[in-house]
């Protein structure tokens, strides 16, 4: 990955990216203000050799270099700490105050540094007194000899152990600046996982790297699209309105020496909109003056009928089995006047219908009446119905859902549809994301990075705001 894909990734997965630092930043400032402040005292040891002179007193010098070291592993010995316990008659035990205990040498240095932490600061200071005053005792004991009465070497208190005015844990400050940098690198680790395991198709480049089939256009996803289903409810400078305009304007490229065409609309599987792309299209097609049917050839789950408050016993399953004229099971949508075939009652056996010679023939027939004919055909998937249509008519517009069909599922799709030698005319990206407006995209090659905007005129758009 380069530099821009990052970029792309950050703009694409930010609020993962912005989850994952609060997630983590409330975390630290949870454990942060809820943990125990701890205070730390600490006391000093000062190691030397008493009279020496001269050479002597350079090497006792050395000496107690090399002894300080020793004597600060003494300091957490369980000997000293039960020493300590007792003098201060405290309710404790040696291996709990052993825990508390820190010593240091300071480099180069005879300077024994004991740290004591607790959570109450006087006790702290008390600990660290008595713990180094035990300790220059023990020192005494364990370096003087037998038989005589004073010790080569000597630790003596620098001061007194001082009380401490703010604890040493937690660090507000710090431990928030790392949740924040680790809230970070994990937002970002995940969002590049997650951007490589995700295979869907996110956009038109993810489409050309699968098939040359051009896409034709790119529909806004729209949150009020299942309660205005249909073109002729919208406002006719809406965004969706005019992305189902370049839609049909492309697809009048597709064959364009050929004055009649039909042509179905289907996708990889369900829930990816194709029966709202085909019946839209229909009707902007019809808009433009061109006669046009919309067939419902998904003989398992209908739609067109209730979409359009038709009758749905009649339809193209009627017309298939020979128990009415084609021309009379063709309805009328009342407000848009668009001609409209439903599916009729519900078959046991779709794939043999469309495959009859009754299909065929119906088909025939429609294209010499008609500019241009719609169907709206069953996924690719799941069932063999659409590519049986797809073989027999002009070709198919395979609908994407961008963000959810995954590469795999329109790559097989397509083989669905070479299988059977049927042409796929392109594609026809659906629910789209609205921050993807401002993504630079350009469906069918016409540039329409920014489709979706809206283009009202300007006494409209100063009414709306």
């Amino acid at each position: 990955m380069e530099l821009r894909d990052y970029l792309r990734v950050i703009r694409r997965r930010w609020l993962l990216i912005v989850s994952c630092v609060l997630v983590v930043v409330g975390v630290a400032a949870a454990v942060t203000f809820t943990a125990t402040p701890i205070y730390q005292s600490t006391a000093r040891l000062f190691v030397s050799t008493p009279d020496q002179r001269g050479d002597s007193a350079y090497q006792g010098s050395l000496f107690s270099i090399q002894r300080v070291a020793s004597y600060a592993e003494l300091a957490s010995d369980r000997e000293l700490a039960r020493r300590v316990i007792k003098d201060l008659g405290l309710d404790l035990e040696p291996e709990a105050l052993a825990d508390k205990v820190t010593a240091t040498v300071k480099p180069e240095t005879v300077i024994l540094e004991i740290q004591v932490t607790d959570p109450d600061p006087k006790r702290a200071q008390k600990l660290a007194q008595t713990l180094a005053e035990e300790v220059a005792d023990y020192i005494a004991e364990i370096e003087t000899p037998p038989g005589r009465a004073n010790a080569p070497i000597k630790a003596s208190l620098v001061g007194t152990a001082t009380v401490p005015n703010s604890p040493i844990s937690p660090q507000p400050v710090r431990n928030l600046g790392l949740g924040l940098v680790l809230g970070l690198l994990l937002g970002l680790g995940l969002a590049v996982l997650r951007e490589l395991l995700d295979t869907s198709v996110k956009g038109p480049a993810d489409i050309a790297e699968i098939t040359e089939t051009p896409v034709l256009g790119g529909i806004l996803f729209d949150s009020q699209a299942p309660k205005r289903p249909l073109l002729t409810q919208l406002d006719s400078h809406s965004p969706r309105v005019e992305a189902f305009r370049i839609l049909r304007t492309n697809l009048q490229f597709v064959d364009v020496d050929q004055d009649k065409k039909v042509i179905v609309f289907t996708s990889s599987v369900p829930g990816e909109g194709k029966t709202s792309t085909a019946t839209n299209i229909a009707l902007a097609l019809h808009t433009a003056g061109q006669r046009t049917l919309l067939i419902d050839a998904d003989m398992r789950r209908p739609q067109l009928a209730k979409l359009f408050d038709l009758e749905p016993a009649v339809g193209l399953t009627t017309v298939l089995l020979g128990r009415i004229d084609l021309a009379d099971a063709i309805q009328v949508h009342a407000d848009s006047g668009l001609a409209v075939l439903a599916s009729g009652n519900l078959p046991p056996n779709p794939a043999e219908l469309l495959q009859s010679q009754a299909m065929k023939v119906l088909l025939e027939e429609v294209r010499e009446d008609y500019d241009v004919v719609v169907l709206d055909a069953p996924p690719l998937l799941p069932v063999t119905d659409a590519a049986i249509i797809a073989s027999q008519v002009d070709g198919a517009v395979i609908v994407v859902r961008q963000g959810k069909t995954t590469r795999d599922q329109f790559g097989h799709s397509l083989e669905r549809l070479e299988a059977v030698g049927a042409r796929s005319l392109g594609v026809a990206m659906n629910m789209v994301p609205a921050k993807r407006r401002q993504g630079g995209y350009s469906y069918g090659g016409y540039g329409y990075g920014g489709y979706g905007y809206g283009y009202a005129p300007e006494g409209r758009r100063r009414k709306k705001s």
